[in-house]
């Protein structure tokens, strides 16, 4: 063969290869059940994205919480200002309007005088099970506001928590999400954990102090038992037992709906049983300390947050009210991402939301709702991880819809670091991450809870300093221009000696 013919054989090759490679999809091509794929001219040619450096994300995170004690109310105001609008890893508040959170503070400062606790409802998915991130939530409030232990539990447990140990019989647990191995209610009364537990004769719930290593201090001290309950027959009776307080059993008369009965204890408690004797629906067995604040931990697997619906609204009502629940977190998002493909299906689950919201609105009108968007997930694309497609639209499609229902929103996906986050989370070391690139470690949600815990807390120390100035001066400041401020309010508003963190701020 002449070179000729074999150089322009070689040219016909690579041409033919080129436009291959030039138009074929990134995707591939399915063909009978298989996937087959070829580096694209598409994948090549895209310019290469920065890995999320973790460390810098994290300290940057933290440090957009601190501020220079200063004792100048000026330079508190500055810093304050440039949070609320600015700070990505702020709560975003609707219709920035930054005394959102006033009578929930208000009421937390206020419960050690009155004597009260209230409570704070913290509903999610699978990244919450196992009471992880609410425990941290709920040691940062406690040490804010008072209160302690492991606070609202299941009559029967499903998976363990770090929080408390604790084994229940005689009960049959109804839950009103979950596989086919939960049974389902003949009813909805399943009662503001999304669950009951059904006694018939006698059944009982036993509770010790945790001993996991990952539990907190503020867990650990129980001094106050409660049991929730319903549709009790005459006579029922529920007694304590433990090892400060003698047995002392309460007799409730019949109660069509919602029944909340409480002992107080001398000293912290290291373990408890409660016994039933009659007929009940058991919806929560609260674990609580002195006066102050409670969080609870309601985690539902597998759950994208459109469940609440189908619950009984009587009995939600009854409880949130006697509970004193005053902040309901919902986060939820990240089980929904299976299913989105495209617009239209993140504009159907905006609206399922909606009606949630409007649920828990009808259900508590007293508490302040908080709704915390998807962490990052990663995904494999041709062997590179990166995150789901749809993802980021989904998180920024859900912060707009919160905002638009009048409820507050603090976006977890970009607190992380955004797109490609959670495969640099799975590599830190120690990891933050799971190696299905959905999960948070132990580690990665005592960081997920803190920086939450941070951003709500950074609301109370402003909202605590404008305790000290009237509040239409407070108003002008925020509005204005960061470049005029030097000159139109150089030395007008000052509070010697004044700090901002008092003695709770670390």
């Amino acid at each position: 063969m002449k070179p000729i013919r074999i150089l322009l054989f070689i040219f016909s090759v690579l041409f033919i290869l080129s436009t291959a490679w030039y138009f074929y999809p990134a995707e591939g091509f399915a063909i009978g059940g298989m996937t087959l794929r070829f580096p694209s001219f598409a994948e090549d040619s895209a310019p290469v994205k920065e890995e999320v450096d973790v460390d810098n994300v994290l300290n940057q995170v933290n440090k957009s919480f601190e501020m220079t004690v200063s004792d100048n109310l000026l330079d508190s105001l500055r810093y304050y200002r440039s949070y609320l609008k600015e700070n990505p890893n702020r709560i975003y508040l609707p219709n920035d309007d930054y005394t959102y959170f006033d009578p929930l503070f208000k009421q937390l400062e206020n419960a050690r005088a009155t004597g009260k606790t209230y409570r704070v409802m913290h509903y999610g998915d699978s990244q919450i099970e196992m009471d992880r991130i609410t425990s941290v939530l709920r040691q940062n409030l406690q040490e804010f506001f008072g209160g302690s232990g492991p606070n609202m539990i299941p009559a029967v447990q499903p998976v363990a928590t770090i929080s408390v140990s604790q084994h229940a019989s005689g009960l049959s647990r109804y839950a009103v999400y979950g596989d086919s191995s939960n049974q389902r209610a003949s009813h909805n009364r399943y009662g503001v954990m999304s669950q009951f537990s059904q006694v018939t004769g006698s059944g009982s719930v036993t509770f010790s102090r945790t001993k996991h290593s990952q539990a907190f201090d503020k867990a650990k001290e129980i001094s106050s038992v409660s049991v929730l309950l319903g549709k009790n027959s005459q006579g029922f009776t529920v007694t304590l037992k433990c090892d400060t307080l003698k047995t002392e059993p309460k007799v409730l008369d019949t109660n069509e709906g919602v029944s909340l009965i409480r002992w107080d204890l001398p000293a912290n408690v290291q373990k408890g049983t409660i016994n039933f004797k009659g007929n009940a629906e058991i919806y929560a067995i609260l674990l609580d300390g002195k006066p102050g604040v409670a969080v609870d931990n309601v985690a539902l697997r597998g759950c994208s947050g459109t469940i609440f619906t189908r619950i009984n609204e009587a009995t939600m009502r009854q409880s949130f009210d006697q509970l004193d629940t005053r902040l309901i977190i919902m986060q939820f998002g990240g089980n929904r991402m299976p299913g989105i493909t495209s617009t239209k299906n993140i504009t159907s689950y905006m609206g399922e939301l909606e009606k949630q919201i409007n649920y828990m609105k009808r259900v508590a009108p007293k508490a302040t709702l908080l709704f915390i968007g998807p962490a990052d997930m990663g995904r494999s694309y041709n062997g590179k991880m990166g995150t789901w497609r749809g993802l980021p639209e989904l998180n920024d499609s859900i912060r707009a819809m919160a905002l638009r229902n009048n409820v507050a929103y603090w976006d977890m996906f970009h607190v992380m670091g955004g797109e490609g986050s959670m495969a640099q989370w799975v590599k830190h070391k120690p990891a933050l991450a799971g190696p299905d690139y959905i999960h948070f470690t132990f580690k990665g949600a005592q960081e997920i809870g803190s920086d939450l815990a941070k951003s709500f807390t950074t609301y109370y120390d402003f909202y605590k300093l404008r305790q000290h100035v009237p509040s239409n001066e407070v108003i002008e400041f925020i509005n204005l221009d960061p470049k005029e401020d030097s000159i139109r309010t150089a030395g007008r508003i000052k509070l010697p000696s004044y700090n901002p963190y008092g003695t709770k701020k670390k």
